[in-house]
């Protein structure tokens, strides 16, 4: 569930996390991270393109490879009615002493079905619950929609989503990583591309660690999200076209976690007040000093463009991030050349634009009934994500 967690120091407040992302291109830090000229537009493309895995760059000096595979093949089974499944895989990196996670590559195996990819760091003090978890569900791995389901304390340490390759973090540069510490590979399955039946995978993700003896900069996240309501196409009716029991729905696939999302989301943004329409937007405040070294966006299917923008309506307003053209298969992390410094009590902004036109162009999505889209973990859901790689102050 991309955003949806809430992270220690970021901007939604309360919880931290930190995120590894593809590194590619770069901008200088007076023009904004930009991508989608030229490429297929949102209409065109259809969610899951398999693709070769390109390879590795050199490891740098220090650094060395640690390959983590699911123990074996799972088969996704999509529960309640729905047509997603998100699973997590506990994976031991096995750390022997401190370390610094300086890059990753996620490796799907069946593209078909794998949607996306979310890997957690759990600390030794929460190993002992994350193995619970694991053994108390039947099969490899278990079910876990929501924060809930993994624990909110884990760290966001990897991410991966169409598109994007291997990420290699600027030098001096990484994310902690402690001694005996676990990974929870959150995969995200998605079957409407297999006609709602699973079939095996078995991905991999690819770490480039480093010795944590000698000190790094440490890379941090801050999330900025926006609610989604967006209302059914003109000409569309059927009982998902109203946004309470679109929501009823959202909370019957993956739970009351998530189906809550978008009204916390509304409260947070907007007053509580929905204000239905193609584009929403949300500000947030930065609640750690620090420099930002790259951005991402977020949507799914139906997204048309994201723009992430620090203190708009101001004299020192900057857009980070323009994605005018979005392509869920092409979803890039852009690094600036020059971090951006910001300090507590700045404003990120996300926008964020949908269409729900689109439902009748893309494969995936044009035989599924029409629905009042709102946040939901499912790819026929929607989500306004922003995401700044910062390395805190001090």
């Amino acid at each position: 569930m991309i955003g949806a967690r809430r992270a220690v120091g970021g901007l939604v407040a309360g919880m931290t996390a930190v995120l590894v992302l593809t590194a590619c291109g770069s901008n200088s830090a007076d023009t904004p991270a930009s991508a989608g000229e030229g490429s297929p537009a949102a209409s065109e493309h259809a969610g899951h393109s398999p693709a070769a895995i390109p390879a590795a760059a050199p490891l740098k000096a220090g650094e060395r490879f640690e390959t983590l595979t699911m123990s074996q093949p799972y088969t996704p089974a999509a529960p309640n009615g729905g047509t997603d499944e998100y699973r997590c895989f506990l994976v031991d990196p096995k750390l022997t002493g401190p370390a610094y996670l300086t890059g990753s590559q996620f490796m799907p195996q069946n593209s078909d079905v794998v949607h996306h990819a979310m890997f957690y760091r759990i600390d030794p003090a929460g190993v002992a619950k994350a193995r619970s978890a694991d053994a108390a569900s039947q099969g490899e791995g278990w079910t876990c929609f929501g924060d809930e389901a993994i624990g909110r304390d884990a760290g966001w340490v990897a991410h991966w989503t169409p598109g994007m390759g291997e990420n290699v973090w600027a030098p001096g540069t990484g994310i902690e990583m402690p001694a005996g510490s676990l990974i929870v590979m959150q995969v995200h399955y998605n079957l409407l591309a297999t006609g709602g039946k699973g079939a095996a995978d078995q991905s991999a993700i690819q770490l480039r660690l480093a010795d944590g003896t000698k000190k790094l900069k440490p890379l941090e996240i801050e999330v900025a999200n926006a609610p989604i309501e967006l209302p059914c196409a003109a000409g569309e009716t059927g009982p998902l076209c109203d946004r309470k029991a679109s929501i009823a729905d959202v909370t019957q696939r993956f739970g009351e976690d998530v189906g809550a999302r978008e009204d916390q989301l509304v409260e947070e943004c907007t007053n509580g007040v929905p204000v239905p329409g193609n584009t929403q937007q949300c500000d947030q405040p930065v609640r750690k000093a620090g420099a930002i070294y790259a951005l991402t966006g977020h949507m799914h299917m139906l997204g048309r463009s994201i723009k992430v923008e620090l203190n708009p309506g101001t004299p020192a307003a900057k857009t980070l991030l323009d994605v005018p053209v979005y392509n869920f298969d092409d979803q890039a992390v852009l690094q600036l050349a020059k971090p951006v410094p910001v300090k507590t009590g700045d404003t990120l902004r996300v926008t964020c634009t949908h269409d729900a036109g689109l439902r009748k162009l893309v494969p995936q999505l044009r035989t599924l009934p029409p629905r009042y889209v709102v946040w939901g973990d499912g790819t026929s859901d929607e989500m306004c994500v922003g995401m700044v790689i910062m390395s805190p102050a001090g």
